[in-house]
Parts: structure tokens; sequence; C-alpha cells
């Protein structure tokens, strides 16, 4: 019978992986058994670098970790072999990209067994789909992709804004040129009365100069 002490370290062994567990963003667990040596030591620097907590598990501490969690199914997979990859918040699907990765090239010597996402417990088949997903850089790169693209049209709908309003403006002067002669023709047409009327009194002096002529003959019939 284990001793109180022991007792007492596992427990706190359960507490301590049950809340890495519910920490954690999503997690998968594989079946590790068919990989050798170098292969292990090579996935398991892949995970660290990619932030991913990379741990066996014995069964039946993983079994007593899930009680009272929202991840309780994850024990129906409990059998052989098990391996446990938590990811961060940074990226997470980087467990179900890298382990999914290693399992097809093992060709079933290495198998994920089952996952979980954001409270959702999810089958291997799903792992799987979403491990096809684009991470994090792969996000980061199509936002930038989708960014440039619409920089790019915006500038070249400035540009032909720009060349639009400047073709209109060349055309401007040369309306503006014919002003000037439309004023001088107003202003022509303007003067025309103003110089008839200047004419008149000419008119008139020649009728006043002619009246004393006719004055003067009549006197001249009338003395005769």
């Amino acid at each position: 019978m284990p001793s109180a002490t022991i007792l007492e370290k596992k427990q706190e062994y359960v507490e301590h992986l049950r809340g890495k567990i519910e920490a954690a963003p999503a997690g998968v667990l594989v079946d590790y058994i068919g990989i050798n040596v170098e292969q292990d030591t090579a996935l398991r620097k892949e995970l660290r670098e990619a932030g991913v907590d990379y741990k066996v598990v014995k069964n039946t501490m993983l079994h007593l970790a899930l009680q009272n969690t929202p991840y309780a199914e994850l024990d129906s997979v409990l059998t052989g072999s098990t391996a446990l990859a938590l990811a961060n918040e940074e990226d997470s699907l980087a467990a179900a990209r890298i382990l999914c990765k290693y399992a097809e090239k093992s060709k079933g010597k290495f198998t994920v067994k089952i996952g979980y996402m954001d409270g959702k417990v999810m089958p291997a088949e799903e792992v799987v789909a979403l491990s096809k997903l684009p991470g994090r850089e792969g996000l980061l790169s199509m936002l930038l992709s989708a960014l440039t693209g619409n920089l790019r049209g915006l500038a070249v709908g400035l540009n032909a804004l720009a060349e639009k309003r400047a073709e209109e403006g060349g055309e401007q002067p040369s309306q503006t040129e014919e002003k000037p002669a439309e004023a001088e023709t107003k202003e022509a047409a303007e003067e025309t009365p103003a110089e008839a009327k200047a004419e008149e009194p000419k008119a008139d002096e020649k009728t006043e100069e002619s009246a004393p002529a006719e004055e003067k003959a009549e006197s001249s019939d009338a003395e005769s």
C-alpha cells in the first residue's frame, strides 16, 4: 500500500496536470510506441521550438486529471502508450500540425488518438483536418498579402484619380482664354448704341443749320 507521502505527491501531480490541460487552448493525445529514439528526439525538439508542452503520461494519472473537466471524453482512448501535447496561446494549432505530420510519415507506427480545442473534444479525424489549416505564421502571411493587395489597388486608384484631375485641369485654361473674347464682344455690343447716340446730335445740328437758310430765302421773297 502506497504511503501517505506518495499519495500526496500523486495527488499534487494530478492537480498540476489538470490545471495545465484546462489552461491550454488545445491538446492532442498520441500513441508514440511506433517511433524510435532518434525520431522521438527530433519530434520533441520540433515541438519544444514551437512552444508545445509534450510529455509521456500514465493513463491512470491522466484519467484522474480529466475528471471534473470539460475533457472527460478523452478518457475513452486511454489505452496503450499515451503522450500528451499541449499547445500555447500564440499558436494553438502547432501541436496538431506537428504530430499529424509525424503520424503521416510513420505510416501507422505513430498515431493520433484524440484531441481538443476551446472546450470541445475532437476525434482523430477532426484533429487531422485541423492540422491542415495554416498556422500563425501562415495566417500572418495571408493577412499581409491581402493588405498589400488592397494597398496596391488603393495606390492605383489614387493615381488614376490624380491623372484624371490633371487632365481636367489642363482643359480649364482654354475655357478661361475664351472668356476675354466673349467679354470683348459684349463690350463692343454695349458700345454700339452709345456711338449711335453720339452721332444723333450731328443730324439735329444739320437741321438747325438748314432752318435759318430757309428763313433767309423766305425773307428775300417777301422784300421783292
